[in-house]
């Protein structure tokens, strides 16, 4: 049973997209409530690697891909997820890949992505003087005066 199948069996009409870019590159499009369920399935049952994660901004919404090598099958899974622009938040993956903190924390400061749950939401790459709800990669921001 490949991939997509396996996908297909255990969460069936969660999922709300899949694309094949290729046969090693797999796209898996879903709600943000179950993020947590597709995580485990993939990093503890499919035996995958955490890459990283992408934050985008998309302007009418805000998008993470998160990235797993499922190294016995040479593939790349991405999990792709929408969140409201408004209020962009989605429950923080850290307590199943402890590797995936500073990753969430500069989404966070970088495209105010909310992380719910992070043991430690803070600011990673900005200086402790760049002013508070500011976010330099959403396309929308302003340019902030010297």
């Amino acid at each position: 049973m490949n991939i997509v199948e396996k996908l297909k069996g255990k969460f069936g009409n969660k999922i709300k997209d899949i694309k094949l870019h290729c046969d090693k590159r797999i796209y898996v499009e879903i709600e943000k409530q179950d993020i947590i369920d597709f995580v485990k399935f993939i990093f503890h049952d499919l035996d995958a690697r955490f890459i990283t994660a992408s934050g985008i901004d998309n302007l009418d919404s805000m998008e993470i891909l998160y990235h797993f090598s499922v190294d016995r099958e040479d593939v790349i899974v991405s999990i792709r997820v929408f969140l409201d622009r408004n209020n962009p938040e989605i429950d923080s993956i850290t307590k199943i890949i402890r590797g995936a903190s500073n990753i969430e924390r500069e989404m966070y400061e970088l495209l105010g992505i909310k992380f719910l749950g992070h043991p430690d939401l803070k600011r990673l790459l900005l200086d402790d003087k760049f002013p508070e709800g500011v976010y330099p990669l959403r396309k929308t921001q302003e340019k902030l005066e010297k």
